[in-house]
């Protein structure tokens, strides 16, 4: 992102300055950002006895020459550019107390604004603040409000502020009699403690500095910190609810390849799902929810966990898909979502096959020694949730006694070839795989080198989910 720079100007530093009256001193502040808010006010510097200008050394940030640092130097730690200036306001009962005069990043006298109490400390906290000096009052007895034996909260003012200024630093002022409560401060969230006693310019202008870098820093770590913990408890949950095929006691190998379209995502809309029942047969299920989202995601895995239980309760073919169309009607956020479906049941003997199609791409068969094929589509129906009362009528295929059955969604087939808007369709897909297969590629390769081939024709990464599955007889 591009970072505006501030216009060169000519910067006169008090030691180039020539001597000047009260009149011209209120002439600068007037001329200042935020010169309007009456609870701004700067300090001027007297010139000694004899008409001549005391000297100052340079402003931080500046060279002794007086010529400003090139415009990628002339950036603070603060909210912005250095023509936004800094921005401190001082908390404290004493509207006149002393707090010396202080530079910022651009050379100009810091801007400060003064609040007694915390109602009008919330007036004033506005985003231009960049750091809180709290004037802590001499610390007294502490009181028993319990009568526990246990002292009162001495810095409760503090956590006060705190809970107020979120996000920005505050700086603690005290004695330096009371180090030990300055310490409590620090431990409770502030970012540093001042004593008064030491506190000067220079003291003050760094320690702003600090605490103002040091806040930022704590708030970037924050977020980071939770950005990584959220990701990684997203990443547990989509693990989980990705499938485990449960095909024991069959000689089928089973291979799947899975890529959600989302950035960074470990779960798409697509779904698929295999498991043998008691009786032999294999059911496998493939689909998609429209659009890839989170949403559309967890809808898929929905109806994944709703179509295993089904199965194992014995439902199939049309009976099945009517009943998923109902927890999809149910389950979905809105009633244009519809999801495709792919479902297939094999026979204990592994030699046929029912197949049931809801608006979804025909699977693709590579029988021994021929050519792979897409099994007919003719007779499917309608995706789920689009017709209400619609049928899916089941067809039966003969596979033979050795052959594999790749079932996908419509991610695979609808990337782009080359830089123009032709797509790889299901043709271009089985000329893909044919060519793979030929070359001696099974199971995960097959699908590994398929899908690779299909994202380098398209140019680069999918932008929709794809999911692929695998079932082989040999």
């Amino acid at each position: 992102m591009p970072v505006p720079v501030p216009h060169q100007r000519t910067v006169v530093l008090p030691h180039q300055a020539g001597p000047a009256d009260d009149a011209c001193a209120h002439a600068r502040v007037a001329d200042a950002p935020g010169a309007g808010d009456a609870t701004v006010r700067t300090a001027s510097v007297p010139a000694p006895a004899g008409g001549q200008e005391m000297a100052r050394p340079a402003p931080q940030g500046f060279p002794e020459s007086g010529q400003p640092l090139p415009d990628e130097q002339r950036f603070s730690a603060d909210r912005g550019p250095l023509h936004q200036g800094l921005t401190l306001l001082l908390i404290g009962e004493d509207p006149n107390s002393h707090v010396p005069e202080m530079w910022d990043w651009a050379g100009r006298k810091v801007r400060l604004r003064t609040a007694r109490n915390l109602t009008e400390a919330e007036r004033l906290l506005t985003d231009d603040v960049h750091c809180i000096l709290l004037d802590l009052p001499p610390a007294e007895p502490a009181a028993d409000p319990d009568g526990d034996g246990t002292p009162g909260d001495t810095l409760g003012m503090l956590r006060d502020v705190l809970r107020m200024a979120t996000s920005h630093a505050v700086l603690v002022l005290t004695y330096e009699t009371d180090a030990e409560r300055a310490a409590d401060a620090v431990r409770v969230g502030a970012q540093d403690y001042l004593f008064r006693d030491e506190l000067d310019g220079a003291v003050l202008s760094r320690a702003v500095r600090y605490a103002v870098e040091r806040k930022r820093a704590d708030l970037a770590q924050r977020q980071l910190t939770e950005s990584r913990m959220l990701a990684q408890e997203n990443a547990r949950l989509e693990r989980g609810l990705l499938p485990t095929p449960l095909l024991d006691g069959s000689d089928l190998r089973f291979a799947a390849c899975y890529r959600p379209g989302r950035s960074r995502a470990l779960l798409g809309g697509d779904f698929y799902d295999t498991v043998r029942t008691p009786d032999g047969t294999v059911h496998a299920m493939i689909g998609d929810v429209c659009g890839h989202g989170p949403d559309e995601a967890a809808l898929g895995v929905e109806l994944r966990i709703a179509w295993r239980a089904l199965t194992f309760a014995g439902l199939c073919g049309d009976e099945l898909l009517a009943t998923l169309q109902k927890v999809l009607e149910h389950e979905r956020a809105d009633d244009e979502i519809f999801a495709t479906l792919c479902t297939v049941d094999i026979s204990a003997d592994g030699r046929r096959a029912g197949l049931c199609l809801a608006g979804h791409p025909a699977p693709l068969l590579a029988r021994a020694g021929e050519r792979p094929d897409l099994l007919p589509y003719e007779f499917g129906g309608p995706a789920l949730g689009l017709l209400p009362n619609a049928r899916w009528p089941r067809r039966q295929v003969e596979l033979g006694g050795s052959w594999s059955l790749m079932m996908y969604t419509d991610g695979l087939i609808e990337g782009r070839i080359g830089k123009g808007n032709q797509r790889l369709g299901q043709e271009g897909m089985t000329e893909l795989v044919s060519r793979q297969m030929a070359a001696g590629l099974s199971g995960e390769e097959l699908l590994d080198a398929s899908v690779r081939e299909v994202r380098d024709l398209n140019g680069g990464e999918l932008t929709d989910d794809v999911a692929v599955l695998l079932l082989d007889r040999r």
